[in-house]
This record gives C-alpha cells, structure tokens and sequence, in this order.
C-alpha cells in the first residue's frame, strides 16, 4: 500500500526541500501521512477548479507546483478562499503537495522540462546553487540555428495556449542557437542572461521597462515572454514521472484545468513602421 508519506518522500527526493528559497512555503500542507494513495492529481495551482478535478476523479492526493498557503494566514474559514479551498481538501480526504523554488532548482526541474518541450539540450544553471549542477534556471541549445520568428513560433506550438499569448522583442531574423529559459517570472535574471552570452531568454510575467532597458543594452539577448502557468505546465508530466517511477500501482493523472489569471486577449495590429501616423 503506497501512503501519502510514500508519495511525499519520492518527490521530496526529486525536489529537495532544502533547495527551496526560505521566503517558500513547500511540502505537504493539507493531509495525513499515513493515509493510503491510489489516485494522485498534478497540477501548477492548487485553485478551486483544480481541486474539483482532484475530489471528483477521487484523487487521495493534489501535487502543485504552486503553495496554497504562501504567504501568512490567520485563520482557514470557509468565507476565505484560502480557507475554503482547505476545508474542501480535508472534506474530500485529499491531501496537498507542494514543490516549488525546490523544484525551480533542482536537477531536473521546472526549467528542465520547459526546456525539453522547446527542444533545447541542456547545459547548466542559469543561476547555479551548491555545486553547479542545481539552480533556477537553464542555459542550453537548438539542435540548429533558427530565426527568432521561427524559435518564437516553436514555444508557442509547444507550450498550452494562453490569453496572454507568446510575444518576443528583437530582431526577427536574428540566428537563435544558444538559448536560456527560466520557467515563471524571470525578469530578476535579464542580467544572467545576458553574461551568458545567449541568443535568447524565454521567461515569464517580463515587465515593460526591464525589458526595454534589457534589450537596449548591446549585444543582449533577444526574448520571449510566455504566461506564467503555461511556462511552468510541462513541469507536471515530470513530476507525474517521479512518482510513477516511485509507485507504479498509483493512477497519475496531469490536470486538464487551464489555471491561468488571464481569461481573454485579442491580438493587436502589427506595429506600425517608425514615424507612421495611426488613425
């Protein structure tokens, strides 16, 4: 019988706590260790539809890249949606998992998938921890060079479709080959990426002004900027892995939910020639 305790150990062997930034709030927040697991749920957010896939396919147990409870609480009731969404798990006898910064950094982690499903070969950390083989953030290559306008095309087949969309800043004809990536919001390492002396760096929730004066400073990478949540999703097949690896006789399913914050977009004209006049 596998236990919510076995499933914890195993992606706690994955994703270190240890390796967790210690603003982080990772680990097992809801549940009972000894509780048996014969469905487990993976998911990037632990939000109110999530959790109704979990209680309706009979999930003993909710994986989640993001914490419920990361930042401070003073109370769980049900008025709350913190709270309600705690009470709804211990009803339900789900318990909750969640490893974030850990799997951030860890070998392999987020970063390692996204970089997988864009098809780029890995080197090394982009922010190295420990012993240089864990860290947030990736640095690798294309098996061949590609314009920015092909590469830009490839993460968005790649990745889930958003409101938000995939947007790049750049020259569209400048050769891609070596690429960083650093799956969630990365705009804190536009510095990283540009001593390592990459083509490009595809990240998330990258705001106006960084990346003006990011893309402004010569020879600097051009980027792609993804949704925060569809940055992050490929990340649940690998964690589902790490626990089929580890208890084979669970059921793993990967959420069908769409968790990202923004609901609608509309793609605007293309940008006019410098000095056109729009009427």
């Amino acid at each position: 019988m596998v236990t919510v305790a076995d499933a914890v150990a195993a992606l706690e062997a994955a994703y270190p706590p240890a390796l967790a930034q210690d603003w982080d709030a990772v680990g097992l927040a809801v549940g009972d260790p000894a509780e048996p697991v014969t469905r487990v749920l993976v998911a990037v957010d632990p939000l109110p539809e999530v959790i109704d896939e979990a209680v309706a396919t009979g999930a003993q147990l909710l994986v989640t890249h993001h914490p419920l409870l990361l930042r401070g609480v003073h109370g769980v009731p049900t008025t709350a949606p913190k709270g309600s969404a705690v009470h709804r798990l211990i009803r339900a006898g789900t318990a909750l998992f969640s490893a974030h910064t850990n799997a951030d950094a860890a070998n392999p982690g987020v970063s390692d998938a996204l970089a997988e499903a864009l098809g780029v070969t890995v080197e090394r950390p982009l922010a190295p921890q420990e012993d240089g083989t864990v860290g947030i953030g990736r640095i690798g290559t294309l098996p061949e060079p590609e314009t920015l306008a092909a590469f830009t095309r490839r993460v968005a087949d790649a990745l889930p479709p958003t409101a938000w969309g995939v947007r790049a800043g750049g020259d569209p004809q400048r050769q891609i080959r070596r690429v960083a990536v650093s799956g969630g919001a990365g705009d804190s390492m536009l510095h990283l990426a540009r001593a390592a002396g990459v083509d490009v760096y595809v990240t998330a929730d990258l705001r106006h002004h960084p990346a003006t004066d990011h893309l402004a400073e010569p020879g600097a990478p051009a980027l792609v900027d993804v949704a925060h949540w569809a940055s992050e999703h490929p990340w649940c097949a690998q964690a589902a892995a790490v626990l089929a690896a580890a208890a084979p006789d669970v059921e793993i399913t990967v959420s069908t939910a769409r968790t990202d914050a923004w609901s609608l977009g509309h793609a605007s004209r293309e940008p006019a020639a410098p000095g056109a006049v729009i009427s």
